[in-house]
């Protein structure tokens, strides 16, 4: 058999970048109410409002 060619082999060059310390790499479920996901989803930027809020709780447990 021949060897799959397909793809681009300088995706390295193209592919996402980022200007974070870290890359958003992990996905995580959560339940909440239907009020809770209504206010969150009028956010302009909804999943940044959720990483900044569970930041800021992780950043005061670690203060205590």
């Amino acid at each position: 058999m021949s060897k799959d060619n397909r793809g681009n082999p300088d995706i390295k060059n193209y592919g996402f970048k980022t200007d974070r310390e870290e890359p958003l790499t992990e996905k995580m479920n959560l339940r909440m109410t239907k009020s809770m996901k209504e206010e969150v989803q009028q956010q302009d930027n909804p999943p940044e409002f959720c990483r900044e809020a569970i930041q800021e709780k992780l950043n005061r447990n670690k203060g205590k």
